[in-house]
């Protein structure tokens, strides 16, 4: 009888284990919900909506192919997947662009598309605290190399001084794996700031 009341108990016990594992995974699952093809389909959208922008003379947007890929030909040709999309906010008035090996000084913040719990999209990083206030705020130095594609292209075509929001394809982000509190498959949506480049060997000052 004792036995029998054992393992009437570790049952119950076991039942109610089960229970809140399977909640967990289900809020994980609600929070991102068909996510894959939520992603995939915005960035397609998006794409085709601004390239129409772009044909029409709109200059407030520009599409443009991630850095490591080669120019179409015979052998290649690009899709949305393989560019970033640009909005831009503010034009600056620097000259020359950031190479692949320079280091650089942005203000930035990311984010993915809005999902149960947040509707503005989940901000993953940012680069200052609370809201922007760009005389306050320092900019995060960074090695365009050691960024994500995507990053690193949008870099690479920067002025000092310009304001771009950049969508970013998780193909050029982080891919179909999950990166800390990234899912996979997703878009990042960046607004960054260009302060300032540095070529490789000359030193980042410090910023004042």
């Amino acid at each position: 009888m004792k036995i029998n009341k054992f393992f009437y108990l570790f049952a119950l016990l076991f039942m109610a284990l089960s229970l809140v594992s399977c909640s967990e995974v289900d809020d994980t699952e609600e929070e991102f919900v068909n996510w894959q093809n939520t992603n995939e389909t915005y960035f397609n959208t998006l794409y085709s909506s601004v390239s129409e922008k772009i044909k029409a003379g709109d200059t407030s947007w520009k599409i443009i192919k991630n850095y490591s890929l080669p120019d179409e030909s015979s052998t290649y040709t690009s899709s949305a997947k393989d560019h970033i999309i640009v909005e831009v906010l503010e034009e600056g008035t620097g000259a020359g662009c950031p190479l692949f090996t320079d280091s650089v000084r942005c203000h930035y913040s990311g984010r993915l598309l809005p999902s149960t719990s947040y509707k503005d999209g989940y901000v993953f990083d940012k680069s200052y605290y609370g809201t922007f206030n760009e005389a306050t705020a320092s900019p995060a130095e960074f090695v365009v190399s050691g960024l994500v594609d995507g990053f690193a292209t949008a870099l690479q075509n920067m002025h000092i001084g310009d304001s771009w929001r950049v969508y970013i394809p998780y193909q050029l982000g982080y891919g179909t794996s999950d990166s800390n509190s990234i899912p996979g498959y997703s878009t990042l949506i960046f607004d960054i700031k260009l302060v300032s480049y540095h070529r490789a060997g000359a030193g980042v000052p410090d910023f004042k």
